[in-house]
């Protein structure tokens, strides 16, 4: 069973979300956050991204950039730019992308359940991504930037969830990038009882997205263990900040791989070797796969479509994804690409850049791109039910969640 309950929120004080609201911290580069803060200086990525507020001569892990985070967050609690609920609450956060809406639930995770694997992970973390989110987590004493939780659809929740959406949003707003944020309290005794006892009878929550904003906040509340070693379990340090959604509501993009030479093939004995691993037709111009085991490549000014043959289809969890065979199939015996988390030949290209970004990356600086069909919310969940690691860049999320709309004080 999952342990799922309504925290004292620190939001943004009327008509400031729509300024504060910022893209999770992990987007940008250095160069980007300070652009960000320079056009924008309510945003939220100040906080999360405080060396924006430092001269380059400042190390981002430079303990005074968590120090001036924190300074940052609590003076402008004190300014009255957020306030803080009187009682612990759900919240709705409903994201509208293209005419596509998904709509999770803001609560408060168990860091039990995350050690214990009632909810699960499907990548592995690097200490080192880490070790910068515990620094500002702990130094903020706050958690700003919710994980992105799933879970399989259950009908009370989904009940509650339609029942609040028929009154008023705390915001609504679309942000520049065209996504449309509104954001519901649930407030009533009654509904949240509902959504605790409905989340208790869940056996498995899923990480979609955020595993080092978990790991940190985990590795944050079992070092207050620690330090306070007659804890009850009720603080707040033994949760942290998630936002759930039904698996019914989610999207995930492509994420495709450009390779920047061929190794040791030209480009015409390279098209004979994908032949010979592949089922291969050329296309007439640009295209995305329709289907699990189709890939489609962009060599030489050419699309084609790859087909999967039968005899190298897996039902295994991981090795039957597309971009496990991708890498396995090709990436690795051909072009001596072992592992592409460190091979600084490969590059991975969000579907949210579209099909035409590929076609860009070969003009400037590859020479192939693999265009892939989309990982499924259901092959992500039997990984992680096998408890298996996905490939890297295996999942795209759209809309990303935006940080500074919910915090959760420790």
């Amino acid at each position: 069973m999952a342990t799922i309950r309504p925290f004292l929120c620190i939001r943004p004080s009327e008509g400031k979300a729509a300024k504060i609201a910022a893209l999770p911290y992990d987007v940008y580069n250095r160069k980007e956050a300070k652009e960000v803060v320079a056009k924008n200086p309510d945003s939220f990525l100040k906080i999360d991204r405080a060396e924006t507020q430092f001269d380059d001569s400042v190390d981002t892990y430079d303990p005074c950039v968590y120090k001036k985070a924190h300074d940052i967050l609590w003076k402008m609690v004190e300014d009255g730019d957020f306030i803080q609920e009187d009682k612990p609450c759900y919240y709705i956060y409903e994201l509208t992308m293209d005419g596509r809406v998904q709509t999770g639930i803001v609560a408060c995770a168990s860091i039990d359940d995350y050690v214990s694997e009632v909810i699960k992970k499907h990548e592995n973390t690097r200490a080192e991504k880490e070790a910068d989110r515990i620094h500002h987590v702990d130094t903020c004493n706050a958690q700003t930037g919710p994980i992105f939780l799933a879970y399989r659809a259950n009908d009370i929740i989904r009940q509650v969830v339609k029942d609040t959406k028929e009154g008023t949003p705390l915001y609504d707003f679309i942000s520049d990038d065209g996504i449309r944020h509104r954001v519901f309290r649930i407030d009533a005794a009654e509904d949240i009882t509902k959504i605790q006892n409905a989340f208790a009878k869940i056996q498995e929550i899923y990480i979609a997205d955020g595993h080092h904003r978990a790991a940190s906040a985990v590795k944050v509340g079992l070092m207050r263990r620690e330090q306070n070693p007659s804890y009850t379990g009720e603080e707040e340090f033994n949760y942290f900040l998630s936002v759930l959604f039904p698996d019914e509501e989610l999207m995930i993009m492509d994420y495709n791989r450009v390779v920047k030479d061929l190794g040791a093939y030209n480009e015409d004995t390279f098209l004979e070797k994908v032949k010979e691993i592949f089922s291969v037709e050329e296309l007439s111009g640009a295209k995305k796969p329709e289907e699990k085991g189709k890939i489609t490549m962009y060599l030489a000014d050419k699309w084609y479509e790859l087909t999967i043959k039968a005899q190298d289809r897996s039902e295994d969890p991981v090795e039957g994804l597309d971009v496990s065979l991708l890498q396995n199939l090709l990436l690795d015996p051909v072009l001596g690409i072992k592992d592409p988390k460190t091979d600084a030949r490969i590059d991975f290209v969000g579907g949210i850049r579209g099909i035409h970004e590929l076609e860009r990356r070969v003009a400037e600086d590859c020479q192939v791109a693999f265009a892939m069909y989309p990982t499924s919310i259901q092959e992500l969940f039997a990984v992680a039910d096998a408890n298996r690691l996905m490939p890297p860049k295996s999942t795209w999320f759209e809309p990303k969640l935006r940080s500074g709309l919910f915090i959760h004080e420790l």
